[in-house]
């Protein structure tokens, strides 16, 4: 009776607190919160319509003091593999965005001990002089963190900066899970739980689309995660009416290959393609105020993935022109443009392409002559 009475406050778009969720979470049978899932996907965006985007994930750099023991990407400062990315390898890798259709760089980095907020204004400026049609969904909460301590200065102080500096959006990245004893477990380097949340805070106020994430499957609880979720929704809940705010909450599991906490023998990817939709379809119940769930392909692979357009999921993220740090802990599906519209297809939903403000676009050009020059092949 409870699981009817908590699917039925959800299909009413009513908050459920985080042991409410939990109770869903642990009890309730996938199909139930698939369901519901997907009856509250319709009620936010209605229709068959699934989206995706053209977008390329690159790195200022690699070195980084935070020492997140899920992540195999950085190297420590003076460490011999270590890079700065320099303008004419950023400009190689956003001409080949260009000729593939995407116009958006997803561009992130580590916590570098001498990057600071000079650095990013002036690459920023470099980058939009050079292409002044360049999306920059760029940097995180704990980049901005790390350089509001650098320059002892507040969140807002450095994202205006950045804002003026050509910053288009602020991702979600280095969220894992919104809890204090996790962070101090997994990414004890990075900010906390609470700051984290108030440079989204910040972000909102200045009127900066943002995203949210959830890094899953390691050593939190149940319970963690729907706390997590209960955190997100309030902090959107405050946003100025004239902000977007969360735009999208994208979750995925934690990959473990050749990671420390693998190593330590403190925890393993364990997280099953069922557990992956029921997390999928308990963020549409627990985030009504968030318009977008993204179902993460890239660690949990296509199959699954289109399982979640039928959990509660809307959007299929991007093709990954690059990617390089869950890559680097094992994350290996692909998908091309052509790729990821037909795994949409045979999902029975229509793809969408959209850019990060979730606009539906056309596609470009040279996909569009790419279908015709297919279409002519199967003529002739």
């Amino acid at each position: 009776m409870l699981i009817d009475q908590l699917l039925t406050k959800a299909l009413d778009k009513k908050e459920l607190s985080a042991t409410e969720g939990l109770f869903l979470f642990e009890n309730a049978a996938t199909t139930e919160i698939m369901w519901v899932g997907n009856q509250l996907r319709q009620q936010s965006v209605p229709g068959k319509k699934v989206t995706w985007i053209i977008d390329r994930n690159s790195n200022t750099t690699n070195v980084c003091i935070a020492n997140c023991k899920f992540c195999n990407f950085y190297r420590p400062p003076g460490n011999p593999e270590s890079y700065i990315t320099s303008i004419d390898e950023y400009k190689l890798k956003i001409e080949e965005m260009f000729s593939l259709g995407g116009e958006q760089l997803l561009l992130q980095g580590g916590h570098h001990p001498n990057l600071g907020l000079s650095f990013y204004t002036r690459l920023f400026k470099e980058l939009k002089s050079l292409y002044p049609n360049l999306k920059l969904h760029a940097l995180g909460p704990p980049e901005i963190a790390h350089i509001s301590k650098l320059e002892n200065k507040s969140h807002e102080f450095v994202l205006s900066a950045l804002i003026k500096s050509g910053l288009d959006s602020l991702p979600g990245a280095g969220a894992e899970i919104l809890n204090d004893r996790v962070r101090r477990l997994v990414s004890k380097g990075k900010c906390g739980a609470k700051e984290w949340l108030d440079v989204m805070r910040a972000a909102h106020k200045l009127g900066l689309t943002t995203s949210a994430t959830m890094m899953f499957g390691h050593v939190e609880t149940n319970l963690e995660r729907m706390e997590h979720l209960v955190s997100l929704r309030e902090v959107q809940s405050e946003k100025p009416a004239n902000s977007k705010g969360f735009l999208a909450f994208i979750p995925w599991p934690f990959q473990d290959e050749s990671t420390m906490l693998r190593k330590l023998k403190r925890a393993r990817n364990q997280c099953t393609s069922d557990e992956y939709i029921r997390m999928i379809g308990i963020s549409r119940i627990m985030l009504p105020n968030i318009i977008h769930i993204q179902a993460s392909w890239l660690t949990v692979g296509k199959p699954t993935a289109q399982l979640c357009l039928d959990s509660g999921a809307d959007d299929f993220g991007s093709i990954m022109i690059e990617e390089n740090v869950v890559s680097a802990a094992g994350a290996a599906y692909r998908f091309t443009s052509e790729g990821i519209q037909q795994a949409i297809r045979e999902a029975s939903y229509e793809p969408q392409l959209r850019n990060q403000q979730y606009e539906h676009i056309p596609l470009p050009e040279v996909m569009q002559q790419q279908s015709l020059d297919k279409t002519t092949l199967i003529v002739d």
